[in-house]
């Protein structure tokens, strides 16, 4: 089974060669709000990060392969594209019904 783009973010800190904790240094330095227990969820796919966290997350370590001569790897989440179902995708998936109209 193919890694989620949720999972491939470890795969990218590995790749950067940072430990969780500068990682989660370098994300709160450009305003990331979670704590590092939080960061490690995100990392391991046990929680879904916003999508402000997670291009937060992507920038710190797109920074970091900038800092070792190389592109950016690591894909923002624009339009809610990447790893994250839209709430409305959630309800049907997660209750095998459509969402209940909202006025």
């Amino acid at each position: 089974m193919a890694d989620s783009p949720i999972d491939q973010l470890d795969h990218f800190r590995q790749d950067a060669a940072l430990s969780h904790g500068e990682l989660w240094l370098r994300y709160f330095e450009l305003g990331g709000m979670s704590t590092g227990l939080q960061l490690e969820a995100y990392l391991y796919g046990a929680l879904e990060p916003s999508r402000h966290d997670h291009d937060v997350i992507a920038h710190a370590l797109n920074e970091r392969f900038v800092e070792l001569g190389g592109n950016h790897p690591v894909p923002y989440d624009e339009d809610g594209r990447v790893g994250h179902r839209r709430r409305e995708d959630r309800e049907e998936t997660d209750t095998g019904r459509p969402p209940a109209e909202t006025v």
